[in-house]
């Protein structure tokens, strides 16, 4: 048997006046979900604990049976190793933002008009800036806008505050170090001049000069922020005996698999947006699905976008696509395959809350429910009841007869 989690990321949603007060998920059609739901075993599940709003990061990180608190040292390193930085012992790694900035430093666009092509150029020209004699400066393109920086060096620290400032309108914070210590002072101090240096540098940029001729937002400042250590993680094959691989679109779900030991599948058109290539995903699904491989996590971001952007309509089509796929998906055999979200990202706050998310287990002597539809609310009378994201990989060993019996 073969084990497969998909996370449709930030598919969870909260009732809206809108839609009759029903979610996205609830208003979509969705034949295939629904008929995963009445031959499974549904419930709901925190993906870290009731109430607490989980990252993307960290709710993969429990999902997967690790325990974030002992893991999870910022976004910075797993979104670095996902996009292929070999990063060290030592290193300080960052999330970044490819940012809007107007002449007075204000951020106009967090996202800088959801750019997609071309940030390599932008990245080549951050790559290597020279703000600190003794530290190296390694910058690299994400998907889409995001980006990475990794600095190396001595007397660095991760206690440093973000240049985020989380909404548009005003400039990038100030970063500061958390600790008071001549490390992250030094940290801080470095990294605000690289946000000063990298809207010198961008800002004439050709292509975010051709970006304004067209009228759309340039890609013209980094923020850096979720700073983080190279954490110590036990290899997925090791901590379960499972051959695993990822197929996901973002660095930091990358990152993560990567960091966890998983092999990685990439696939051509993935953006991480409600623009992907969805058709690909699914195709490169099934071959890898026909490898000897024992354990996949796939990660699909659309609906998360939508989430963050505040638009419904494109969630809900976005929901009913990724319901096609699933269509296709429930074919393979000798699977279990488990279907959730790792948060919800709900339209009326356009941010992640800690709202439980539905989850189904399909395949073979499951304990099928009386659930007929996969949503929010129907899946609270699921079988499964309400669990938490580290239950997950338990319960999925157990069902494939590889779980260690605890007592006699």
């Amino acid at each position: 048997m073969k084990g497969i989690i998909m996370i449709i990321d930030g598919m969870g949603d909260r009732p809206l006046k809108a839609l009759g007060y029903k979610t996205p998920l609830e208003s979509a059609i969705t034949p295939n979900m629904d008929k995963m739901a009445e031959n499974g075993i549904c419930g709901i599940m925190d993906p870290i604990k009731p109430g607490i709003r989980p990252g993307s990061d960290t709710s993969h990180i429990s999902i997967l049976g690790y325990d974030p608190y002992e893991v999870y040292t910022g976004r910075g390193p797993f979104e670095a190793a996902g996009v292929g930085v070999n990063v060290l012992p030592g290193d300080i790694a960052f999330r970044c933002n490819f940012s809007t900035a107007d002449e007075n430093g204000i951020i106009t666009d967090r996202r800088a008009g959801r750019i997609r092509e071309g940030t390599e150029e932008l990245a080549r020209s951050i790559n290597d800036i020279n703000v600190d004699q003794d530290v190296k400066v390694i910058f690299k393109e994400s998907t889409g806008h995001r980006a990475v920086l990794v600095l190396r060096g001595p007397g660095l620290s991760d206690k440093v505050s973000d240049a985020d400032p989380k909404h548009e309108g005003k400039p990038p914070k100030m970063v500061v170090a958390l600790d008071g210590s001549q490390e992250a002072n030094k940290t801080a101090n470095i990294l605000n001049k690289i946000v000063k240096e990298s809207y010198e540098i961008l800002k004439n940029h050709p292509l975010n000069l051709k970006l304004i001729d067209a009228g759309k937002h340039p890609a013209n400042i980094i923020i850096p922020r979720g700073a983080g250590a190279v954490p110590n993680v036990q290899p997925f094959s090791e901590k379960y005996g499972l051959k695993p691989v990822c197929i996901a679109e973002t660095g930091l779900i990358k990152g993560i698999a990567k960091i966890a030991g998983m092999e990685l599948v990439d696939i051509e058109g993935a953006t991480g947006g409600i623009d992907t290539n969805l058709e690909n995903i699914k195709n490169g699904i099934l071959e890898t699905a026909s490898k000897d491989y024992d354990f996949m996590l796939i990660n699909v971001d659309g609906a998360d976008e939508a989430g963050h952007d505040g638009q419904m309509e494109e969630k809900i089509k976005f929901i009913e696509k990724v319901d096609a796929v699933i269509g296709d998906l429930m074919q393979i055999e000798d699977v279990y395959f488990i279907l959730t979200a790792d948060h919800s990202t709900p339209i009326s706050t356009m941010d992640h809350t800690g709202d439980p998310v539905p989850i189904v287990i399909y395949g073979p002597e499951v304990r099928v429910d009386d659930v007929k539809k996969f949503n929010e609310r129907s899946v609270t009378n699921g079988g499964l009841c309400r669990i938490r994201g580290n239950n997950i990989m338990d319960i999925l060993m157990d069902l494939m007869n590889l779980s260690t019996k605890f007592g006699a």
